[in-house]
């Protein structure tokens, strides 16, 4: 009876744990495979245990910065809130994702792989959902189409401002879990069925 019971409880943790997802590998950003990656490392593109960059918005950070300024922000349709240059964590991902620093430029080297395809978003954000903005309980009274960050959950945890935004702000990590615990294709913070992810923030 004992063994019958361990191996119910073993099979329903690893049933659990597949639901779950992979977590970074297999993901979009497992670049164990790539061949710019000698190592074959899978977090070493990103961070390192040693002589990390000094970087606040990231542990042990071992990625080349970008270096670009001069984003084009989003300025589209009613935009209540204030939005500047990309800061905060949304920096580590431009450091690929806006096409200025190859994906192998890490460690102290300089690489020649540059990420392209529809991972590339540029420097021009104006298309993109915006970033780097204060989302806060004043903007969303004043927008009337946003949730109040600070009294809604997020349905990850608990509200919004503690779970999806960084330091009040909203980034690409507001939506976008870089090494993918969810193990779905866009690398997103929790399922999009039926709009939740948008209806998270968006009230609508």
């Amino acid at each position: 009876m004992k063994t019958l019971i361990r191996i119910l409880f073993i099979s329903l943790f690893l049933i659990v744990s597949l639901s779950y997802g992979q977590g970074i590998t297999n993901s979009a950003h497992d670049f164990s495979n790539k061949g710019w990656n000698s190592a074959g490392e899978i977090c070493q593109p990103c961070h390192t245990p040693h002589d990390a960059i000094d970087e606040p918005n990231a542990p042990l950070w071992n990625h080349t910065l970008a270096a670009a300024t001069g984003y084009t922000p989003y300025s589209g349709y009613d935009m209540d809130a204030s939005v500047n240059q990309p800061d905060g964590s949304s920096k580590l991902c431009l450091s690929c994702h806006d096409g200025t620093v190859a994906l192998d430029s890490f460690g102290g080297a300089s690489g020649s792989t540059n990420i392209g395809g529809n991972f590339i978003v540029g420097r021009d954000l104006s298309h993109e959902h915006p970033i780097s903005f204060i989302y806060n309980t004043a903007l969303a009274t004043d927008d009337g189409e946003l949730h109040d960050p600070s009294a809604i959950s997020s349905g990850i945890g608990t509200t919004i401002d503690a779970d999806m935004l960084e330091g009040g702000k909203m980034q690409c990590s507001s939506c976008h879990d870089v090494h993918d615990k969810l193990g779905n294709s866009h690398l997103l913070v929790k399922i999009n069925d039926g709009s939740a992810l948008c209806l998270t923030c968006h009230n609508k």
